[in-house]
């Protein structure tokens, strides 16, 4: 008897698991998104304003890739989501909720970028964890800066 291994189940399930790891990567840029609008409304000066609104523009950024990828993976665009907690709407607290979603995000885009074989795929998530990583040293100055 030889060993039957079922690789097309296997491959399904690797890329099912894709396909959920970049649905909830869209989904968290789109919170992002419209947590970051909201931040850069709190901001106390104008300098801190436009550096979030930068933070934002790098969220739109890899939401659109994550949508591409999304319909590359599926044939289809994916559905928007929000998910999570709400982004507090006291400047303080937003910023920690920023920068601890940024650092939870890092974890999260490189544990997909090393489960993939795809290098497209992988280079977008490792180049997202990168931002986000920028993202939460800019969210920590500014929260210390202002505590």
């Amino acid at each position: 008897m030889y060993p039957y291994t079922n690789y097309y189940d296997a491959l399904y399930r690797q890329n099912n698991k894709l396909i959920r790891e970049v649905e909830k990567a869209i989904n968290g840029e789109y919170n992002a998104i419209h947590c970051y609008t909201q931040l850069a409304n709190l901001a106390p000066n104008e300098k801190e304003k436009s550096r979030i609104l930068e933070i934002r523009k790098d969220e739109l950024k890899h939401h659109k890739q994550f949508e591409q990828i999304y319909t590359k993976l599926t044939g289809r665009k994916p559905q928007q989501q929000k998910f999570g907690e709400e982004c507090p709407n006291v400047y303080l607290g937003g910023l920690e909720f920023a920068l601890q979603d940024e650092q939870t995000t890092v974890d999260f885009y490189m544990e997909v970028a090393d489960g993939t074989a795809d290098p497209t795929i992988k280079e977008a998530f490792r180049r997202a964890a990168a931002d986000e990583q920028n993202h939460a040293v800019w969210f920590l100055y500014f929260y210390s800066k202002n505590k």
